[in-house]
């Protein structure tokens, strides 16, 4: 895959610009192949994140329920 200079430049400035050509239509100036491995990567990065807050509440349940004389108003 071949990154755009922008995309490699100036990574803020290029999804401005994308974003607005996805709002006006113009789908043939669009980076699909740099937005495809982005909206891949944040849809990685938001499941490991929900992953890892489930596996504190587990945590924090099973604590609770093995240790009730260890809980705390916190």
């Amino acid at each position: 895959m071949m990154s755009t200079p922008l995309y490699d430049s100036d990574f803020y400035r290029w999804t401005v610009e994308q974003v607005e050509r996805l709002r006006l239509g113009k789908w043939d100036g669009l980076d699909i192949e740099n937005l495809a491995e982005e909206i891949e990567s944040l849809g990685s990065q938001k499941r490991s994140e929900l992953e890892n807050r489930l596996a504190i509440l587990l945590a924090h349940l099973i604590k609770w329920d093995l240790q009730p004389r260890l809980r705390g108003k916190s």
